[in-house]
C-alpha cells in the first residue's frame, strides 16, 4: 500500500525531539497565548520576510480575519479564483463581500493576470491570490494591477510554505498573507492552525484584537471579535518543524523531478514557471485518461486524489454568485489527478507509481 500521505513516518523521525519539546511546553503551564506562540510568530515572520505575524486557529480563520482587518465587507468585491479550496471564497462571503471570479492559466492553474483588469469595478477592494499546489502566482503583474487600481493584494499561501518568487518567499509579496498549518501542509501541525502575516502595523493590531474576542486589553472589547488563537501545543510543534522545512521542500522537489523524468509523455506534468520555486504541496498531473489511471493506481494499492473536482463557483452553496463562465477553470478538473508526494515518500515508491501510470497510459 502506498498512501497518499503517511504522517506516521514524519512522527517517527521527529518523535524524540518532539516529545521533549512538548514536555517542556506542557510543564510550563502556558497553553494559550504564551511564549511558544510568541517564539513561533517571531521565527515564522522572519522566515517569510515580513515584519508582523499572528497565529490563529486555522487557515480559514486567517483568510477571514485578513479581509476583516482590511475593512472589507458589504457592497465590496474581491477578485479571486474558483479553482481553489473553498475557504478562499468563504472568507469573502463571510465578510459580507462578493467574490468575483477570474479564470486560471491553462499551464499553471494559477490566476490569469491578463483576466484580472476586466473584472475590476468601482466596488472592487482587493485581489485575493492563491499560490496553488505550491507554485507562486505572477506577483509582479498582480502587484502592478493592485497599485494602479488602489486595491489590496492578499496572498492565500496555504499551500506554499517556503515557495519563492524571484528569490522572495511568498507571503511577503502582498499587503497581507495567510497560511494554513493543517497537518498535510508542507509545514503542518498535529491539528488545525493558521497565520496572518503583514508589513503594516495597523493591520497587525487589528488582527491581534479580532482573534482575541475583540479585546484591546483584558476585559476591554473594542471590536466584535472571535476566538481564534493558535495554541501553545501547535506552536511548539510548528517551531520544531520549521527548522526542517527547507530540507523537506528540497526532498519534495527531488521526488517531483523523478515524476517529471519518468512519466509518459501522454501525461502532462506540472510546469514550474520561470523565476519561481515550486514546493510541490501537491503533485498534480493532467491526462485525458485520468479516470483509468486512478482506477489502475487503486488496483495496485496506490492512493490518489483530485484537487479540486468541482470549482467553487459551481458548488451549491455558491449559487448566488454563479454568474461567470470560466472555461479553463471548468475544464481542468476533468483531467487532473494528485499523486502521492511528501518528504517521507521513498524513491522506489515513486518509481512504482510511475510504472503503474505508464502501463495504464499505453
Amino acid at each position: 500500500m502506498i498512501s497518499f500521505m503517511d504522517l506516521t513516518r514524519e512522527y517517527e523521525f521527529l518523535k524524540l525531539e518532539l516529545n521533549e519539546s512538548l514536555q517542556e511546553t506542557l510543564s510550563s503551564g502556558y497553553y494559550i497565548m504564551g511564549p511558544a506562540l510568541k517564539e513561533f510568530e517571531k521565527n515564522f515572520s522572519r522566515y517569510i520576510g515580513t515584519r508582523y505575524a499572528s497565529g490563529v486557529n486555522s487557515g480559514s480563520d486567517a483568510l477571514f480575519l485578513a479581509l476583516k482587518s482590511l475593512g472589507i465587507g458589504k457592497n465590496d468585491e474581491v477578485i479571486t479564483v474558483a479553482h481553489t479550496f473553498i475557504s478562499t471564497a468563504d472568507a469573502i462571503v463571510l465578510n459580507g463581500a462578493r467574490p468575483v471570479w477570474v479564470d486560471i492559466e491553462p499551464d499553471s492553474y494559477l490566476i490569469d493576470p491578463e483576466r484580472v483588469v476586466e473584472k475590476i469595478t468601482p466596488h472592487t477592494r482587493a485581489l485575493l491570490v492563491v499560490h496553488l499546489y505550491g507554485q507562486p502566482a505572477e506577483m509582479d503583474k498582480l502587484n502592478e494591477i493592485c497599485q494602479e487600481h488602489d486595491l489590496y493584494l492578499i496572498e492565500d499561501a496555504s499551500q506554499a510554505h517556503g515557495a519563492e518568487y524571484k528569490g522572495s518567499k511568498v507571503g511577503s509579496l502582498g499587503d497581507v498573507s495567510c497560511f494554513s498549518f493543517y497537518p498535510t501542509k508542507n509545514l503542518g501541525g498535529y491539528g488545525d492552525g493558521g497565520m496572518v502575516l503583514t508589513k503594516h502595523r495597523e493591520v497587525q493590531e487589528k488582527i491581534r484584537n479580532l482573534r482575541d474576542y475583540g479585546q484591546q486589553k483584558k476585559n476591554l472589547h473594542t471590536k466584535i471579535g472571535i476566538n481564534s488563537r493558535l495554541d501553545e501545543i501547535q506552536a511548539t510543534i510548528l517551531s520544531l518543524k520549521l527548522k526542517y522545512l527547507d530540507s523537506w521542500n528540497k526532498k519534495r522537489r527531488k521526488l517531483a523531478r523523478i515524476y517529471h523524468d519518468q512519466l509518459t509523455p501522454g501525461v502532462r506534468t506540472p510546469q514550474e514557471k520561470e523565476n519561481r520555486k515550486h514546493v510541490y504541496h501537491l503533485y498534480v498531473i493532467n491526462a485525458p485518461q485520468r479516470d483509468l489511471i486512478q482506477r489502475e493506481l487503486f488496483k495496485n494499492g496506490i492512493e490518489s486524489r483530485i484537487h479540486y473536482p468541482t470549482p467553487v463557483h459551481k458548488q451549491p452553496a455558491y449559487l448566488p454568485w454563479r454568474d461567470s463562465y470560466l472555461p479553463c477553470t471548468e475544464q481542468v478538473p476533468k483531467g487532473i489527478l494528485s499523486l502521492p508526494l511528501y518528504p517521507w515518500l521513498k524513491e522506489e515508491e515513486v518509481n512504482r507509481i510511475c510504472e503503474v501510470i505508464d502501463h495504464a497510459s499505453m
